[in-house]
């Protein structure tokens, strides 16, 4: 399983690097669970990674075809290896594939793909989980990703029981899809994310001096790579 690391700036970028990480994502923490950072700040992260690690970006939540296509496109041709639609807000299966196609459209042609993503903890302001698993596979997206929606509440493994997650991994990854975790994580957490087959396990705050809104940290990088070995956390049923 690799560790994906979030980052706010140029600086976070250089110490999820030294400190481990193997994927550097580009994201606004103060903009909402997937708060999109401007283009000029995703040239500057892509600028200090360098090509040393995969760079994805968050796009934000979907809110029209035509811009989800148009900023996917501007975020892929800025050095997006992968970016990631949100679907908070669309509970309407056809709308979301429509929106998640839009976001294929923008990237076809460069060396980008699309990563949809579902809430654990929206019931009732977006689609299922395990739908957008189904809305991923059938427009040809090249993974999903589960998160919270709520920063301030509970993590992922206080509002997904372990049997649930390993469910929809295996539903992810038998639908060819890559398939990341997230959702305040902290370093014990990460055994028991990658025993559930996770590809790949997203963190932010737990990386950061000061929590979410803060600064990366080489050395809570580090701390967290080490608690990949650690044994796996019983997430509350």
């Amino acid at each position: 399983m690799r560790l994906l690391v979030s980052v706010a700036t140029a600086a976070d970028a250089r110490a999820a690097i030294e400190g481990g990480a193997d994927i550097v994502d580009a994201k606004d923490p103060g903009a909402g669970a997937l708060g999109a950072v401007t283009l000029d700040r995703l040239r500057e992260i892509c600028d200090a990674v360098a090509g040393a690690r995969p760079l994805t970006a968050a796009l934000g939540e979907a809110e029209d075809e035509g811009t989800v296509e148009r900023d996917a496109r501007a975020y892929a041709e800025a050095g997006a290896g992968l970016v990631k639609i949100g679907l908070l807000g669309t509970t309407d299966v056809f709308r979301a594939e429509s929106l998640v196609a839009a976001a294929g459209r923008g990237v076809a042609g460069r060396a980008c793909g699309v990563v949809a993503v579902a809430y654990a903890d929206a019931a009732t302001r977006a689609l299922s989980p395990l739908t957008v698993i189904e809305v991923a596979a059938r427009v040809g997206a090249r993974g999903v990703l589960i998160d919270t929606m709520d920063k301030h509440g509970p993590g992922l493994l206080g509002v997904m029981s372990a049997g649930d997650l390993t469910q929809w991994v295996s539903a992810g990854r038998a639908a060819g899809l890559l398939v990341a975790v997230a959702g305040q994580l902290t370093a014990r957490d990460l055994a028991g994310i990658a025993e559930a087959g996770a590809d790949v396990a997203g963190v932010r705050g737990a990386a950061c001096v000061g929590g979410r809104g803060g600064r990366v940290s080489a050395d809570l990088v580090r701390g967290l790579v080490t608690g990949l070995a650690a044994p796996a956390y019983a997430a509350p049923r």
